[in-house]
């Protein structure tokens, strides 16, 4: 893998940009106005990117969560103006989230960066986003005219096993007929992935290019996820025993485990994963995106928090004695995300047990556009299309 890294003093084949700008004698307002007219921030130049600020301060750190570079970098103000900026070493491909942090007379505020209009967003807030040179957001991720939409239809699933109700979203393809049979995919933190993933656009398309399998989709959404998609037993319960056999006898599903696919990233990797340990006979694929995989080889410290307690049991028992729960499995991690580590072991595991691996490494990290640009090579491995099998 290569390093990200910051500039350091030596000297690099070209000028940057903002060493132009520094060369400049006489920098007044007026020019580093101009300079930032004519850039888009931040100024990607082959591998590095400048990142800026503008505005009084004591100090300016750029704050991220990107293995492989110290935890808060430090930006440099430009003599007799009021820009700051720090250069960082991206690779070709990386897509890099990132916040300001700006220190004003013992105060310090953190924020998005004003200078960049590019935001991802998760449900614990958005972040500015840097793309460096050679990563493009893909063209099916985002509407296309001719892709006919599928339909949501929202229900509500009582559960025994949770003592709860559960709300799902079921999407429906476009041609979507009572006469046919289709496969399932059951998506974990569902909403999420509507609404952070694109998914629903994700499925139009694929479905609308013939990657993809015409597919009925189950969005379902965690009470207590931490809870739940912790090896829960009830969870497991309820997706087998509840959800898809009520789904089955409501919509035209093949209704066989070579049909039935769980998908999940993060704790719901855990939660998809756990389930088809406890009912190997459930399903035939598993979709597992940036798994929190946690384990301990030695000792106890796993550095989860106690959260991952459960997760550890679960994940250091399964590799004490792994077994052929599915057929295949497709998994990714970003590269700048700490489960890089456990995924990568994961995979020796899941091979060794006998099932068939996809395994793919992004430059990203731990974010649900990380995830939706997975989406096409995860879903079209497990349901390429067009699928005649699968409405017989």
């Amino acid at each position: 893998m290569t390093s990200l890294t910051m500039r350091g003093q030596a000297a690099v084949s070209h000028k940057l940009a903002i060493d132009r700008l520094r060369e400049r004698r006489n920098l007044d307002r007026a020019a580093v106005d101009r300079f930032l007219g004519r850039h888009e921030i931040p100024i990607v130049e082959g591998s590095r990117c400048t990142f800026l600020h503008r505005g009084e301060a004591d100090e300016v750190r750029l704050l991220h969560r990107t293995v492989g570079l110290p935890g808060d970098l430090p930006f440099a103000r430009i003599d007799g103006t009021d820009l700051w900026f720090v250069v960082v070493e991206l690779p070709e491909g990386s897509r890099f989230e990132y916040q300001l942090e700006v220190a004003i007379d013992g105060r310090r505020d953190r924020f998005n960066d004003p200078l960049n209009s590019r935001l991802a967003h998760s449900p614990m807030g958005s972040t500015s986003v840097c793309y460096a040179r050679g990563y493009q957001t893909p063209e099916w991720t985002q509407p296309h005219p001719e892709s006919r939409p599928g339909e949501l239809i929202d229900l509500v699933v009582p559960s025994r096993a949770l003592r709860r109700d559960t709300n799902v979203s079921l999407y429906l393809p476009a041609r979507f007929r009572r006469s046919a049979r289709y496969p399932l995919l059951v998506v974990h933190d569902g909403d999420d992935f509507l609404h952070y993933a694109s998914m629903r656009t994700v499925l139009d398309n694929l479905i609308h290019r013939l990657d993809l399998a015409e597919t009925i989709v189950a969005f379902v959404n965690p009470g207590d996820r931490l809870v739940e998609y912790a090896n829960s037993a009830a969870h497991g319960r309820y997706l087998t025993t509840e959800l898809v056999p009520s789904l089955e006898e409501g919509f035209p599903l093949v209704g066989s485990r070579a049909a039935r696919c769980l998908m999940g990233s993060s704790f719901g990797a855990v939660a998809a994963l756990s389930t088809a340990n406890r009912y190997p006979d459930f399903c035939a694929s598993l979709i597992l995106l940036s798994g929190s995989f946690v384990f301990t080889d030695i000792g106890n410290d796993h550095g989860g928090g106690p959260a991952f307690e459960p997760v550890v049991r679960f994940v250091n028992r399964y590799r004490a004695a792994p077994r052929r729960v599915v057929d295949r499995i497709f998994s990714s991690c970003g590269i700048y995300e700490p489960l890089i580590i456990p995924n990568r072991s994961m995979l020796h595991t899941f091979e060794g047990a006998g099932m068939l691996v996809r395994y793919v490494e992004a430059r990203d990290g731990h974010s649900w556009e990380n995830w939706r640009d997975r989406l096409q090579e995860g879903l079209s491995w497990i349901y390429p299309g067009p699928q005649k099998y699968y409405y017989e």
